[in-house]
């Protein structure tokens, strides 16, 4: 792959018709396990300042960030959430998600020592789950339970497989714009599921919204959607507005890319009824002002709710992981020399990692690009006006995790990193580079020779889309040592990084120009899982100078829906801040030895297809 070696430089609504809802994978970054968790990065003069809001829902927690005019971190806070797992049914409160979201803006402002009045713009962030509401605004359970606190369907849930199947059996038009098949984690096999599986529910439910939009919703009273989840996850066509496409208006506009025959043809046609009115009648592009603000029930400050001033400025949402794409897209260093392209194109040579429960790759395009088995093209669901590709691994941090905590020695691995105040990760990486040593072998990575790792444990995503891979481990031995477990942790790892090589050199077969990699995320706190994917890659790989990007894209969001700035890419050049850049491995050794492995990585897959179809002969 050629690396490119100089770096660069380098929202309007759609109107309300007139008839008319992460946390990534950290939990071995913190030595002591609290309820709370804040920090303060700066202290600033509240003297005449304004500051924004970004909040962000993720798998396990709700979490906010204060930020000022220059992109600065001065305060974020962190609240957990309540989750059910039963099987391949997931789900979540959002009762219980508002609370820990107040919860969280409180201590986000007292500690970065902010008032209510000095918050200008907030903006939300969340995981693409499915949020089921009454007409009065009550959850209505999607849960096997019938527990009606139980309204969402998270979005790793896998319930819908069999319905996704059928839905792709259609073959409509829209699937071309989401890779040629729906993933179970998209929300039409989700709503089919209801509906043949809980009918009760199906007839109370007033309102299905992505989470991200409910909680702009909760807010404002206002429940136009985000072009970002209506055209990532729920199959609407974004560019049936790009007649209208000039950002800085803010006229409200009807929601005209839904594909009224797909409904129909899947099964859920009384969706289409009401012009939509379940699932939305008017859309927006991210950070387009919702209704007149913050409501002030909303904004009250006792009873859980955020305590800000009504009527502030509060931006159409994004899913969280393009919320991080918007935090740094724009975090590249400096160029000595001035660019050769526009903005936009030096844009487009840039992919997106979101590294947490799961990985999101996320790049865009002037043109529109249909790659088979990756998400999009995607029309104005993250940079307005531009085409957005969407590849993703649905379990790596979750992985992660699986892997240390079902091994024999993770309890008194976990003890002595709780002794030595440092995380299980930094532990691990400290054995590795040990045994590296004792060994004395040439390089880190050259310690899994003979461990190989598919990690397709949930399915896989992107770019072969299918659900139903499994996950397997090549290389097993009877040792349950530490060391043993520190050398499947780094196998893991690099799977996973194999993994996105695989995605990147796809997309980049496919027409997309990819040469730099910008990392966030829980695991881009990681310094040996960022290095493996850029010596795998064979990218540089930039992280942003604010540890919490994914809380500043949200925040940014506020900004631009209170005018400061004229669009959302204005907004990302002028807070999106570089931190270390890291190159990958001049050692040609390291390069040979991953080629290798790689080539291993691709045939496990292979090998696991043809052992399904020995297997489904064998039971015809």
């Amino acid at each position: 792959m050629s690396v490119k070696k100089n770096w660069s430089d380098s929202t309007p609504l759609l109107p309300q018709h007139q008839s008319q809802p992460r946390s990534p994978s950290n939990s071995y970054f913190s030595y002591s396990s609290i309820s709370l968790e804040m920090t303060s990065a700066i202290s600033a003069s509240a003297t005449d300042r304004s500051v924004f809001l970004g909040v962000d829902v993720g798998t396990g927690s709700a979490r906010a960030g204060v930020f000022d005019e220059n992109g600065k971190l001065l305060g974020s806070s962190s609240s957990p959430i309540q989750i059910w797992k039963d099987g391949d049914c997931v789900e979540q409160s959002s009762t219980d998600i508002w609370h820990a979201i107040s919860a969280a803006v409180k201590a986000a402002c007292s500690l970065a020592e902010v008032s209510g009045e000095e918050v200008k713009g907030l903006g939300f962030a969340a995981t693409c789950s499915l949020v089921a509401v009454d007409s009065d605004g009550s959850p209505v359970t999607v849960s096997w339970s019938g527990d009606s606190r139980r309204n969402i369907i998270v979005w790793m849930d896998h319930r819908a497989v069999e319905q996704a199947e059928r839905i792709n059996s259609c073959n409509s038009p829209v699937l071309q714009y989401c890779g040629g098949a729906l993933s179970p984690e998209m929300q039409p096999p989700k709503l089919l599921w209801v509906k043949e599986n809980l009918p009760e529910s199906w007839s109370m439910v007033f309102r299905w919204m992505d989470l991200s939009d409910w909680l702009s919703y909760r807010a404002t009273g206002d429940d136009t959607r985000s072009l970002c989840t209506t055209v990532c996850k729920w199959t609407y066509l974004g560019h049936a507005h790009m007649q209208q496409n000039n950002e800085k208006d803010s006229r409200d506009m009807e929601a005209c890319g839904w594909d009224d025959d797909f409904w129909e043809e899947i099964g859920l046609g009384d969706l289409v009824e009401g012009h939509h009115a379940k699932i939305g009648r008017s859309v927006a592009f991210p950070g387009h002002p919702l209704g007149s603000g913050l409501t002030s029930t909303a904004a009250k400050a006792r009873y859980s709710e955020l305590g800000l001033l009504a009527g502030i400025p509060v931006g159409t949402s994004l899913i969280d992981a393009h919320a991080g794409g918007v935090g740094v897209l724009e975090s590249v260093p400096s160029s000595d020399s001035q660019p050769k392209e526009s903005d936009i194109e030096a844009l487009c040579h840039r992919m997106v990692l979101v590294c947490g429960t799961s990985t999101c790759h996320m790049v865009v395009s002037q043109k529109k690009l249909f790659i088979p088995g990756v998400w999009g093209p995607y029309w104005s669901a993250m940079v307005p006006e531009q085409w957005l590709t969407e590849g993703g691994q649905s379990a790596t941090g979750a992985l992660l995790d699986y892997m240390i905590e079902n091994h024999v020695a993770s309890p008194h691995l976990a003890n002595r990193a709780a002794s030595q105040r440092m995380s299980v990760f930094e532990l691990l990486n400290k054995i590795l580079e040990k045994t590296m040593l004792d060994l004395k072998r040439p390089f880190l990575a050259s310690l899994t020779e003979d461990i190989h790792v598919l990690p397709d444990f949930h399915g896989n995503r992107s770019p072969i889309a299918d659900p139903k891979a499994k996950g397997i481990i090549c290389g097993l031995t009877l040792d349950t040592s530490e060391k043993q477990l520190a050398l499947q942790y780094l196998a893991t790892l690099q799977g996973i990084a194999y993994g996105t090589r695989h995605i990147v050199e796809h997309c980049n077969a496919q027409g997309h120009k990819i040469d730099t990699i910008l990392a966030c995320g829980g695991l881009a706190k990681n310094h040996l899982f960022i290095q493996e994917h850029a010596d795998i890659i064979g990218c540089p790989i930039i992280l942003p100078r604010e540890s919490e990007p994914v809380l500043l894209g949200a925040a940014i969001l506020g900004a631009v829906a209170a005018r400061k700035y004229s669009s959302m890419h204005d907004a990302m050049k002028a807070l999106n801040a570089s931190g270390q850049v890291i190159h990958p491995s001049k050692d040609p050794k390291v390069k040979n030895y991953h080629d290798a492995k790689y080539r291993i990585f691709r045939e496990l897959y292979e090998k696991q297809l043809s052992h399904r179809s020995l297997m489904a002969q064998a039971l015809t």
